[in-house]
């Protein structure tokens, strides 16, 4: 793994209560960054999260909002980083997929304009309104972007076709935001394959097993697989923007996308 100095740096970490959000907020917190880590209101896990990292010697705060609400998710953002002093990094992980189980493409019916509207809202639009909120900030140091999207964006077909339509917009909303914040900050995004996270996505032993032998590496990756990219995108990879890095273990090259 690749180790940085952060010390004097400053992120804010979206979806940070667990998975992929928290195993990168702890990462940027343990090389030395002061963390702002965002989760919703009332979630006790984003509160222990923050402690815990305390206790350990590393530095976060609370950034409690949810970014699916226009105006909270600006305010949230603007609250940490007045509280951060500065602002190096932004990761807009935050995301969901708004069902319990996979709805396959052809189960049109089961598609609602209630689960379109969620995750347009968090997946798709939560990115650009604190990427906006950010941006001042951001240009004031030539900071950096990272959003997450997935192989759902690309060519899978996710938990639904809502879920992959929001990621396949997040690929292209990195580029026009590469466009739109350069030459001052960098946004690139990460997109994960099958990741083994806390989400309340119910898979069949089949499924599961499908992301693991269709794997070019023969297993499911780990917030950590994925944070660890997010630091290299935030802090290294000096001369890329606008891009998309796929970390699926070769799962979208394997036999068996999932």
């Amino acid at each position: 793994m690749i180790s940085y100095n952060l010390t004097s740096r400053a992120a804010i970490v979206t979806g940070g209560a667990s998975g992929i959000g928290l195993a990168t907020a702890a990462l940027l917190a343990r090389a030395g960054a002061t963390v702002a880590l965002n989760f919703l209101p009332g979630d006790a896990r984003g509160k222990r999260a923050v402690a815990e990292l305390n206790a350990s010697g590393a530095h976060a705060i609370e950034a409690e909002g949810d970014v699916s609400v226009s105006g909270a998710a600006e305010r949230m953002v603007t609250e940490a980083v007045e509280r951060l002093g500065r602002l190096d990094l932004l990761v807009n992980n935050a995301g969901t997929p708004a069902t319990s189980v996979r709805i396959d493409p052809s189960q049109l019916d089961l598609i609602t304009e209630e689960l379109w509207s969620e995750v347009i809202e968090t997946n798709l639009k939560g990115v650009f309104r604190c990427t906006k909120a950010a941006a001042p900030a951001l240009r004031a140091v030539r900071g950096a972007v990272v959003n997450l999207a997935s192989i759902a964006g690309i060519d899978s077909a996710g938990s639904s076709l809502a879920y992959s339509a929001t990621k396949a917009g997040v690929i292209s909303l990195t580029k026009n935001l590469a466009r739109a914040l350069a030459p001052e900050v960098r946004v690139n995004a990460v997109a994960p394959g099958a990741v083994d996270t806390s989400w309340k996505m119910k898979l069949t032993e089949t499924q599961r097993r499908s992301s693991i032998d269709g794997a070019l590496l023969r297993r499911r990756g780990k917030p950590e697989d994925i944070a660890e990219v997010i630091a290299f995108l935030g802090f290294g990879a000096a001369m890329m923007t606008g891009q998309t890095l796929v970390v699926d273990g070769g799962l979208t090259l394997g036999s068996t996308p999932a």
